[in-house]
């Protein structure tokens, strides 16, 4: 029976061992909730009473801070689309209310203005996406000014109904004078047209139907990589016809690769170590002992499975004993880790990020952050802790309007 009181609206999974756990690391009472024993209850008690009968300090009057009501509401603009991929169930309301409360925190910390943005243009990307933008993204942009000079970013619309987004719209001067969203809120450019479920390694480059929400980007393996090629959707192939001839006359003058698999990217897919749920695979670095991963212990089709019962989870006790089996999991990641295996955990994460449920960011927010940062991809743990703070479906992705 699930134990109520503020213990019941934890979204962490239930310890096994209950109000008998032996373990004292940090770690794990982060990791999993624990019914308070009747000696913590009774403390409590007693300081509440002390509290209440002490009498009002003078400074009490002078702070002007008033109590936090907040807990419980959502976010009006965050998860509106009910149609999308997940399944975000009435399971999944605990855990919205911890991701509302980290955002609110985080928002404290980002209350200042925007740094001002550095005069180079390569080092102003930088600075707000984190990440070097590969030769091919100026060349595509200076491509895109030769066929519509005024508005380069509207180049591909009326042909292919394709719109230039994220960092070129630093190309296109639309940040200049904006530092916050139309929200109130500072801009993170780590949330720039980050689609919901955009993965880390991901950055959105070209939008096209807001309806299907199809999309194009790069996709890094590695903060430092090369990139040579942008991700793109058959949908869209037979539509590059009037285009095509010149494409590829620029392409071959900057002597890029229009294949559909680059030799570049042939050369990731060799050392890819699994597919992962959203199936671009998954990369780590494994040494000649075969150090650095080790598989998730369970089937993808079993996973999700799992993954499905724990989301349309109707009660506490329900979701504490379908959780159980992803408990052991990340038990598992955690030895994962002590043997140098980091590639565990980020398969992990990443499958359940990729099942798009809010009742599984506490559990993403444990694993993803830590196995970037083991695999020093620091960038990565710091969108993925972004994204989840303030994670949105449907297309009013814009930071600048």
């Amino acid at each position: 029976m699930a134990t109520k009181g503020k213990g019941a609206n934890d979204p962490k999974p239930l310890c096994q061992f209950g109000k008998n756990c032996y373990r004292r690391n940090p770690q794990h009472f982060q990791q999993f909730r624990h019914p308070k024993r009747k000696v913590e209850e009774e403390e409590e008690q007693l300081d509440a009473k002390k509290k209440k009968n002490e009498p009002k300090k003078i400074d009490k009057y002078f702070t002007g801070k008033k109590s936090d009501d907040k807990e419980g509401k959502g976010d009006a603009d965050t998860d509106t689309d009910s149609t999308g991929r997940g399944s975000d169930t009435e399971a999944g309301k605990d855990g919205d209310k911890e991701v509302e409360k980290e955002e609110e925190f985080e928002e404290e910390e980002d209350a200042g203005d925007s740094p001002a943005s550095p005069v180079s243009i390569r080092e102003n990307l930088k600075q707000k996406f984190m990440v070097d933008m590969p030769e091919d993204f100026y060349d595509f942009w200076e491509f895109c000014k030769t066929a519509n000079p005024k508005k380069p970013e509207d180049a591909l619309l009326k042909p292919l109904g394709l719109r230039l987004v994220g960092p070129y719209d630093i190309l296109a001067g639309k940040h200049k004078g904006i530092t916050k969203t139309k929200d109130g809120k500072r801009v993170n450019f780590l949330l720039h047209w980050r689609y919901y479920y955009d993965p880390p390694e991901f950055q959105t480059v070209i939008k096209g139907d807001d309806s299907k929400q199809f999309h194009i980007g790069y996709f890094r393996y590695y903060i430092d990589e090369k990139l040579k090629a942008k991700d793109t959707d058959s949908s869209t192939k037979s539509d590059l016809k009037n285009l095509r001839e010149k494409i590829n006359s620029s392409a071959k003058k900057k002597d890029y690769s229009l294949d559909q698999k680059s030799k570049s990217i042939k050369a990731r897919d060799k050392k890819v170590v699994c597919k992962s749920f959203h199936t671009a695979g998954i990369v780590v670095p494994v040494d000649d002992n075969g150090v650095g991963y080790r598989e998730v212990p369970e089937t993808a089709a079993d996973l999700k499975k799992m993954l499905k019962k724990i989301a349309e989870s109707k009660t506490d006790s329900e979701r504490d004993k379908n959780f159980e089996p992803l408990q052991e999991l990340m038990t598992l990641v955690q030895f994962a880790n002590d043997e140098c295996d980091y590639g565990e955990g980020l398969e992990l994460g990443m499958n359940l990020f990729c099942n798009g449920g809010k009742v599984f960011h506490s559990s993403i927010l444990r694993l993803l952050p830590l196995a970037y940062e083991l695999l020093n991809r620091d960038v990565f743990s710091k969108i993925i802790t972004a994204h989840l703070q303030n994670r949105k479906r449907g297309e009013d992705l814009s930071q600048l309007e």
